[in-house]
């Protein structure tokens, strides 16, 4: 079988973009450092971004008028191909390109589209993206930096009241930014506004730091270091009216202010939720990442030798080792799947990015689904990058063999767009008051205390699969043998049901916030409200697998991904056999049954393996490891 007809499927409708992509990577030749100093990492690492400025690439999510192509999906598809090479350089073009030039095109209003778009394209002006605080990360709404409005002088002041309040982890502040979008509380006649993004120029043409603003280096990180995060602060430091990203909210010349949407907190979050597009960006590296890692280990698998066989005919490959299986194959069904729910969330962004008349909910269910997978992605990533590295042995962690890089450099992306574990509450919440509530405070106090008085029933959000998974399960058997184990119908069945119980039993624990301390109850709760948001992304990212394989016209590889699908499945139900079992939803002779079934898909999918990853279609420069010469 030609992997092609695979790569054909993971595609999906940014192929010509994806194959036009990889022809030029085809001609990489320059090796990944993993040797350099820090300050020779950053400088090769802009030299490279130099170079992809001119593939074009960069500028397929601009638009059209300002030299960009228009493609919103295309944008981010160019940017998690990235991540098939140095995370570094992925990471530094999404600091420019993605979050400083995402930032002003869609936070800004035309004449900042005019007077920086271009110059952020050609790289002439080079940025950053500050809006992380060293006492305030994931709760941006109450970032204590401020933009002070000074009608006498038509300007605002940036201020960085104190230490805690300083932007960190900024990446491109440490040596090669000279502007950067700055997140602040608007104050105007002594009235806080809420936060709003200015754009701030903090270094002169030599790259010395402007009188006020203050920088400083980050230093040495475990991985990323052509990455120059650094961090900034603020003293009086005066920007012009106009410096004001004001799309969304304004101030006149005499210190009034403006906005076409009256609410503080709907605003907040309406301009929040333009800025989706990065963290659903970190996914698909993530994603792209953890394919490479899987594509090394294979190879390696099927070229490695370990101890001889019984019958004397020689040593045995790493592949042919049952529990050897166990670790890559599984992987590999769990990557397969998120790939397909990336690509579906991409096609969702593209197409609500896009309009200008997408609905509410619509764009809510986007920000809550983009969650989800950014986190499921990300942490399989550090999981499957591990276990890929182990599956090498010793050649696994020298560093001429890639997979090192590949661990320390996706490290943090469980925490960065994000951290993990707050956006998988972000999740639990839309699910438990069905989107409603995206203007309110996100606080575990607010949330408690909406369940409590608003919960109306457990959502179970829509896929594009809908209709073919209600298909699915009407026509799901009711037989008790254990080939009921395959039936598509009966899985999705499954996930559906742990998720209506999860979510059901979460929301009546949170309930009892009506009666007794809201923050207590939530605290005692999160462990549920996790489990709720993990589960619900385990079911969409199933439905994502069950509608690209019903895209899938080749038959031969419609029946392969059937068993990839099949080991997705079954995997993840016997890691969570002891919810399945505790809740009477598998008997224990079916929970010994899916062991059995994991065992033998592993088997059948073995001499597949190589064939899978190769259907990744990762051009060979980026799977030069020592290691497969």
């Amino acid at each position: 079988m030609n992997p092609d007809a695979l790569t054909a499927v993971l595609d999906g409708q940014w192929a010509p973009l994806r194959r036009e992509i990889r022809a030029q990577f085809q001609d990489y030749s320059l090796d990944e450092p993993y040797d350099l100093s820090t300050e020779e990492y950053r400088a090769w690492v802009l030299e490279r971004l130099r170079e992809l400025a001119k593939s074009g690439w960069h500028r397929t999510g601009f638009a059209e008028e300002y030299g960009g192509g228009g493609d919103i999906g295309g944008s981010v598809v160019s940017f998690e191909m990235l991540g098939y090479g140095d995370l570094s350089l992925m990471v530094k073009s999404g600091v420019q390109w993605g979050l400083f030039g995402g930032a002003i095109q869609l936070l800004g209003n035309r004449s900042h589209h005019e007077r920086y778009l271009a110059r952020v394209m050609d790289l002439d002006l080079l940025g950053c993206f500050a809006m992380t605080e060293t006492g305030h990360g994931s709760d941006v709404q109450h970032l204590r930096t401020t933009a002070t409005y000074d009608p006498a002088t038509r300007e605002f002041v940036i201020d960085t009241p104190d230490e805690q309040a300083r932007k960190d982890y900024i990446g491109n502040a440490a040596r090669h930014g000279q502007a950067a979008v700055v997140f602040a509380q608007l104050v105007t006649g002594d009235e806080s506004r809420g936060v709003h993004a200015f754009f701030v120029p903090v270094r002169d043409e030599s790259g010395a730091p402007l009188p006020g603003v203050e920088i400083g280096d980050d230093g040495r990180k475990a991985g990323l270091n052509g990455v120059d995060n650094g961090r900034l602060a603020f003293h009086s430091v005066r920007v012009p009216r106009e410096a004001l990203l004001n799309r969304y909210g304004d101030v006149t010349e005499d210190g009034t202010y403006t906005s076409p949407i009256e609410s503080d907190n709907r605003r907040f979050f309406t301009m929040l939720g333009t800025l989706i597009r990065g963290r659903i960006s970190v996914a698909g590296g993530a994603i792209h990442a953890t394919q490479r890692a899987l594509a090394l280990a294979t190879r390696y698998a099927e070229k490695r030798r370990q101890f001889g066989r019984p019958d004397g005919s020689g040593e045995t490959l790493l592949l042919d080792y049952r529990a050897h299986q166990r670790k890559l194959l599984p992987a590999i069904a769990r990557t397969y799947a998120l790939h397909f729910a990336q690509e579906e969330l991409v096609r969702t962004l593209h197409d609500i990015q896009g309009s200008d008349d997408a609905e509410e909910r619509a764009q809510r269910e986007l920000e809550s689904r983009a969650a989800g997978i950014k986190a499921v992605a990300t942490w399989n990533a550090t999981r499957t990058i591990q276990m890929a590295r182990e599956a090498c042995g010793g050649a696994g962690y020298l560093s001429e063999n890639l997979l090192p890089a590949l661990k320390a450099d996706t490290d943090v992306f469980t925490t960065f767009e994000g951290d993990n574990t707050v956006l998988l509450q972000l999740v639990a919440k839309g699910l438990l008051t069905g989107y409603r509530d995206h203007f309110a405070d996100l606080s575990p106090l607010a949330t408690a205390r909406f369940v409590a008085e608003q919960f109306v029933g457990a959502v179970v959000e829509r896929t594009a699969a809908r209709k073919v998974i209600d298909r699915l399960v009407d026509a799901a058997p009711g037989r008790d043998d254990d080939t009921v184990l395959f039936d598509r119908g009966w899985q999705v069945k499954l996930f559906e049901d742990r998720e209506q119980h999860v979510l059901e039993g979460c929301a009546r624990r949170l309930r009892q916030a009506a009666e007794a301390d809201p923050f207590e109850v939530f605290n005692d709760a999160q462990d549920h409200v996790l489990r709720a948001a993990r589960v619900h992304v385990d079911r969409i990212v199933l439905e994502a697998f069950v509608a690209a394989i019903e895209r899938c016209e080749d038959q031969e590889t419609r029946a392969l991904l059937e068993r990839v699908c099949d080991l997705y499945v079954l995997s993840n139900v016997e890691e969570d056999r002891a919810w399945f079992l505790e809740h009477g939803r598998l008997t224990s002779a079916r929970s010994k049954a899916v062991i059995a079934a994991v065992n033998d898909l592993c088997a059948e999918l073995r001499p597949r393996a190589r064939l899978l990853v190769d259907g990744f279609a990762i051009p060979e420069p980026f799977l030069r490891a020592a290691m497969l010469r």
